[in-house]
């Protein structure tokens, strides 16, 4: 026999004809899970063809990541050789999918047999040849199934002869083809080649209405320190706000040495409070709590009491110390040392952060540093915070993100995590892929309207939600842009309706943002006047220039608009006029339409004509729709495509129409 014959005899031995390929959604061929929430359908599309004319089949294969067996789900061909499938996400945890696809005998055979009969042609020889595929798929089945099986194939035998009209029903029959194809020959099969990952996370992981406060700042008197007892008195503002996450800078002891004074001083007064990100002190660090907040015990009745108004406490986790941590002191390895002996302190050149100390993570030290790290989840975990906010996770290794992220969510898949990290997209993406559940954005520094729809149609076109999960915060304690400097009242409003909107998730830091605090610390810098990270600050929030009622509204109607509560429905729409932009987001069986228009200009009424693309809407070129502004409740009659709108950012910036049909 020669090497031609063997090579020609293996491949027709593993001949696979279906050919599956172009399997969505995947994220870099399978190397990275997708995110979905409890309850998804998950929609897997798949490219399925074969050579010749013969039919073919496909299912969709899943498992939850602790079961061994594959589930299967139908597949139906869509258009153009590309098929979908779908399954229910029950359970919190990682799932895994793919497609499986063969040579469908018994549905070439019935598809053919009902041509031939059509044509009036002489089919006993073919319903004897869709006997015996019933009868070989008899052999292989088991119990009831084979019985079964065993009992048509004979019937359809019998009838070959003598009743065509009966042998062609039964042929039809999609019961019995999917029960023949259950017991198929599986040694041709083709399945797809990676079996892919989808996280599934609580709701809160896709939508959620974040609210940051710093807890010592909550009193009337900037010599008396807030407490967690304050906060709780605080918890009903904010979730009369519609907010359901209360985001809190560390609580942890802060650093003495190299102790920052107000306005980032570096020549403190005795009395002065110092960053919470300088943390740990003698009196403990990552795993200790401040002791003018309170106790663990306080803290913990904190979390109790936000969770019955549905909110969640979400905790800061900023992996530096302060030079008085006990960790640099019972860890000196932990950390990088400098050639004169000094542990080397964080940097970014020209600025210089003496009172913060970053690890080392390929130290010496490095397993155990990273298991404590670990610890520092699971701590607080066991004291009930299940939402952690992450700052710059940038600065450490992927590697252990993607360890500590992963045994964190094994044990507990309903924690969230939200990664601080303000640098190159491909690496805020990378964060994202790696398991972390939301990401801050460029938002803050997108102003026009060009640089907007760019920003957003990028992430939509590359299929980046499918794991980035953008949270938009319009302003944070190191974040005060021009924008808001310069606009007023008016920038603040339209701020929050592009962040509410625009994004699923987002948040505010209040309450300097519904107070409308624009100060900068000096003219050309985003850092505040004052700052908070530096000092206690007492606010007004009973102040009646306060925009607590617009964002009260606002998180109503993202509460009540499920289009709202999701990205992959989001499009923008043209306007004549730069200083305005427009988007819809859709749910996707368009059940919830929502289209919003916003004027970019916090100074000057704007106006012009936006050119509805009706299509994205699931409306025809020429029909009539009614849309309901949900911040007005006025109510208009738009036909077609192209309408108008003015809006006075003086008054309101934005209108929110919820889009109905009538025709």
């Amino acid at each position: 026999m020669t090497a031609a014959t063997n090579v020609v005899g293996e491949a027709a031995r593993a001949l696979r004809r279906v050919i599956v390929e172009s399997v969505s959604p995947e994220v870099d061929a399978g190397r990275f899970a997708i995110k979905r929430i409890v309850g998804d359908e998950l929609r897997v599309r798949a490219d399925i063809y074969a050579d010749g004319h013969d039919s073919v089949g496909a299912r969709l294969l899943w498992r939850r990541e602790d079961e061994r067996t594959w589930n299967e789900a139908p597949m139906r061909l869509d258009n153009n050789d590309r098929w979908e499938g779908r399954f229910k996400l029950e359970k919190l945890g990682r799932y895994f999918y793919s497609v499986v696809a063969w040579m469908d005998a018994f549905g070439s055979w019935s598809k053919d047999l009902k041509k031939r009969a059509d044509a009036g042609q002489d089919i006993v020889v073919d319903v004897r040849v869709g006997a015996e595929i019933v009868r070989e798929a008899a052999g292989r089945a088991r119990g009831d199934d084979a019985k079964q099986l065993a009992e048509i194939a004979a019937k359809l035998k019998d009838l070959a002869k003598k009743d065509g009209k009966t042998a062609l029903a039964i042929s039809q029959n999609a019961e019995l083809a999917l029960l023949v194809n259950t017991w198929r020959d599986r040694t041709s099969d083709t399945r797809y080649e990676r079996e892919l990952a989808v996280v599934v996370d609580p709701e809160k992981a896709r939508f959620s209405t974040w609210y940051e406060l710093f807890p010592r700042s909550v009193t009337t008197d900037p010599k008396r320190h807030g407490t967690f007892k304050d906060v709780i008195d605080r918890l009903p503002y904010v979730a009369g706000m519609g907010f359901d996450i209360l985001y809190m800078p560390p609580i942890h002891p802060i650093g003495r040495s190299e102790r920052k004074g107000k306005n980032n001083s570096t020549t403190p007064a005795a009395d002065d409070t110092g960053s919470p990100w300088a943390i740990g002190a003698k009196e403990g660090g990552h795993k200790a709590i401040h002791e003018q907040l309170g106790t663990l015990e306080e803290f913990q009745t904190l979390v109790a009491k936000a969770r019955e108004l549905g909110i969640d406490i979400a905790l800061d986790i900023a992996f530096q110390c302060a030079p008085d941590h006990p960790y640099v002191k019972e860890h000196r390895d932990w950390f990088r040392e400098r050639p004169d002996g000094t542990v080397q302190y964080a940097e970014n050149p020209p600025k210089k952060y003496q009172d913060i100390y970053p690890f080392n993570f390929e130290s010496a030290g490095a397993r155990e540093l990273w298991a404590e790290l670990k610890s520092v989840f699971d701590y607080w975990i066991a004291h009930g915070v299940r939402v952690f906010r992450v700052d710059n996770p940038h600065t450490k290794p992927f590697a252990f993100w993607e360890w500590v992220i992963g045994e964190v969510k094994k044990e507990h898949p309903e924690t969230i995590f939200l990664s601080e990290a303000f640098t190159r997209p491909k690496v805020m993406y990378q964060l994202a892929k790696l398991g972390f559940t939301q990401s801050y954005t460029y938002f803050a520094w997108k102003n026009s309207s060009f640089e907007l729809t760019e920003y957003f149609e990028e992430m939509k076109d590359f299929g980046v939600f499918e794991y980035f999960r953008p949270n938009l915060w319009p302003n944070t304690p190191d974040i005060l842009n021009e924008y808001l400097q310069k606009s007023g009242r008016a920038g603040f409003m339209t701020r929050l309706i592009l962040a509410g909107t625009l994004s699923a998730s987002y948040g505010i830091y209040g309450p300097a943002y519904e107070l409308c605090e624009g100060r900068p610390v000096r003219e050309g810098s985003e850092e505040y006047l004052d700052s908070e990270k530096y000092q206690i600050r007492v606010w007004d929030i009973h102040n009646p220039n306060s925009l607590r009622d617009l964002i009260t509204h606002v998180n109503r109607i993202r509460k009540n608009s499920p289009a709202l509560q999701q990205m992959l429905g989001l499009a923008f729409h043209p306007v004549d006029n730069s200083q305005l932009i427009a988007y819809s987001k859709v749910t996707e069986d368009r059940s919830n339409m929502i289209l919003v228009v916003v004027n970019l200009d916090p100074h000057n009424r704007q106006a012009g004509w936006v050119n509805v693309d009706v299509k994205k809407l699931g409306l025809g070129s020429e029909e009539s729709y009614q849309v309901h502004d949900l911040l007005t409740d006025a109510r208009y009659v738009w036909h077609g495509s192209r309408n108008f709108v003015d809006l006075n950012p003086s008054v309101l910036p934005a209108h929110i129409f919820q889009v109905h049909s009538i025709g």
